[in-house]
C-alpha cells in the first residue's frame, strides 16, 4: 500500500552488516538464543476528549485506537508487524493551555514512537515547539492553521488541506457559486477560526464581495473561551441589522450551534457557512431549534466514504469500538495512525526493528507515499500534505449531506 521514494538509490537508514570470509563451520557449535520477543512501541492520540467540542477528538481517538488493534491482529494491509503497538490518548481539550503539558508526557515516555495530532491547531502551536526539540513526529489529522507549516519543525505533518487552501476556496464557492456579496465575517477568536475567517475574508474581497468583519469570542461554555453564551443574542442583533445575504463563521460547532440559536432568534434571514471545525453532527445537536441549524454550509478537506469494500470494513471496525458510526476526521484518524505504522514497517524491512526511532521514523515519513482510505498520502518538505481537495456539505434535514467539490 506504499511505496519508498529514494534518492539516487540510498537507502532510508543504513545498518546491514556485511559478515565475508567466515566459514559456517565457525558456528557449529554455537547455541542459537531464543526466538527474540517483538519490541513493542506506543503510538499515542492528542486532542480534546472532553469539554465542549469533544466530539471532534472522540471521532479520531477511537479510529486512532482501531488502527492500532487492527495492526496487532496480523490481519491488515500491513500483515504480520515485527513489533507490537500500544495506545496511549491525551485529553488536551483543544486547549493551548493544556497541550504543552501533555505534550512534555509524551516526549519523555521513550516508548512513544509518533502521535497522531494534535487536534487543534491552538493546541498544535502551543505544544509543537516541545515535539520538535524531541523530534517526535505528529501526523495531524484535522489542524489547518497555515502558520503551522512555516515553523521549520522537520517532525509536523497532516493529511488534510490548510486553511490557506480551505478559506479561499470557501469564498469563491460563496461569491462565484452562490452569487453571494454581502458578507458578514466572524472569527471565535481561536487560532484557527481566526486564520480561516482572514483567509476567507481576504480572497471574498478579491472576488468582488462587501465583508464586514468582526470576532464573536468563544464561550467558556464550549471551550477554551472566555466569553459568556449571553452574548450571542447581541451578537445576533447586529447581524441582522447589518441584513448580509451570508455570514461566514470561523470557528467551532458548539459556540456555532448558540449562535445559530441566537440568529434564529433575531430573524436572521440570511444563510450561514463555516469551516470543518463546524462540521459536525453535534453542531445540529447544540442547536436550539435544531431546525436552525438546516441549510448551514460546512467545507472539509476530507471526502464522505462508504462506498467500497474498504470503506464499510473501517465503518464496522470503527463502530464496534467507538459505538457510534465513523464522523468527520474519522477516516482522516484512521489514515495519520496507519501512515506512522507504515513508516515503521518500512524501517523494520529496510534496517530491522531496533532502527525503529523517532529520527528515522520522521525520515520515513518525508519519504514515503501511502495509499489511505481517503487519499494517497505524500507530505511535502514543509509537511503540508499534498493536494487541495475541498468539500462542501449542508445540513438538510437534521443531518450532513455532502454536495461535492468547491
Amino acid at each position: 500500500m506504499r511505496q519508498l521514494l529514494m534518492k539516487a538509490g540510498v537507502p532510508l537508514v543504513a545498518g546491514a552488516l556485511v559478515l565475508a570470509g567466515v566459514s559456517g563451520a565457525a558456528f557449529a557449535n554455537v547455541k542459537h538464543p531464543a526466538k527474540a520477543v517483538k519490541p513493542t512501541y506506543i503510538l499515542a492520540s492528542e486532542g480534546p476528549l472532553s469539554g465542549g467540542n469533544a466530539q471532534l477528538g472522540l471521532n479520531i481517538e477511537y479510529a486512532v485506537e482501531y488502527a492500532i488493534a487492527e495492526a496487532n491482529s496480523g490481519k491488515s494491509q500491513f500483515g504480520k508487524l515485527p513489533f507490537t503497538l500500544k495506545f496511549l490518548r491525551k485529553d488536551d481539550q483543544g486547549s493551548g493551555t493544556i497541550s504543552p503539558t501533555d505534550a512534555e508526557a509524551l516526549v519523555a515516555n521513550k516508548s512513544v514512537i509518533g502521535v497522531v495530532g494534535p487536534v487543534f491547531s491552538a493546541a498544535g502551536q502551543a505544544a509543537g515547539p516541545i515535539f520538535a526539540s524531541h523530534n517526535l513526529a505528529t501526523v495531524s489529522p484535522s489542524e489547518t492553521r497555515t502558520t503551522l507549516a512555516q515553523h521549520g519543525w522537520k517532525n509536523f505533518f497532516r493529511v488534510v488541506a490548510d486553511d490557506g487552501i480551505q478559506g479561499p476556496a470557501d469564498a469563491n464557492y460563496v461569491v462565484k457559486k452562490l452569487k453571494l456579496k454581502k458578507l458578514y465575517v466572524v472569527n471565535d477568536a481561536s487560532v484557527y477560526g481566526l486564520g480561516l475567517a482572514d483567509a476567507f475574508g481576504t480572497q471574498a474581497k478579491k472576488d468582488g464581495a462587501k465583508v464586514t468583519a468582526i470576532a464573536f469570542p468563544g464561550t467558556s461554555q464550549c471551550s477554551d473561551g472566555t466569553a459568556s453564551a449571553t452574548q450571542y443574542t447581541d451578537d445576533a442583533a447586529a447581524v441582522v441589522s447589518a441584513k448580509p445575504q451570508l455570514l461566514f463563521y470561523g470557528g467551532y460547532y458548539c459556540d456555532l450551534g448558540l449562535l445559530l440559536g441566537a440568529l434564529h432568534s433575531a430573524g436572521y434571514k440570511g444563510k450561514v457557512f463555516s469551516g470543518d471545525g463546524s462540521d459536525s453532527v453535534s453542531l445540529i445537536a447544540g442547536t436550539n431549534p435544531h431546525s436552525a441549524a438546516n441549510g448551514v454550509y460546512a467545507s472539509c478537506g476530507c471526502a464522505v466514504l462508504g462506498t467500497t469494500k474498504t470503506d464499510k470494513a473501517f465503518a464496522a471496525g470503527f463502530r464496534a469500538i467507538a459505538n457510534f458510526a465513523p464522523a468527520i476526521y474519522s477516516a482522516e484518524g484512521y489514515d495519520a495512525a496507519n501512515v506512522i505504522i507504515d513508516a515503521m514497517k518500512l524501517i523494520a524491512e529496510h534496517a530491522g526493528t531496533a532502527q525503529i526511532t523517532r529520527q528515522n521514523v520522521v525520515t520515513a515519513l518525508h519519504q514515503l507515499s501511502f495509499v489511505g482510505i481517503t487519499k494517497t498520502i505524500h507530505f511535502k518538505s514543509n509537511g503540508n500534505i499534498s493536494g487541495t481537495a475541498m468539500y462542501v456539505n449542508q445540513v438538510q434535514r437534521g443531518q450532513f449531506v455532502q454536495l461535492g467539490l468547491e
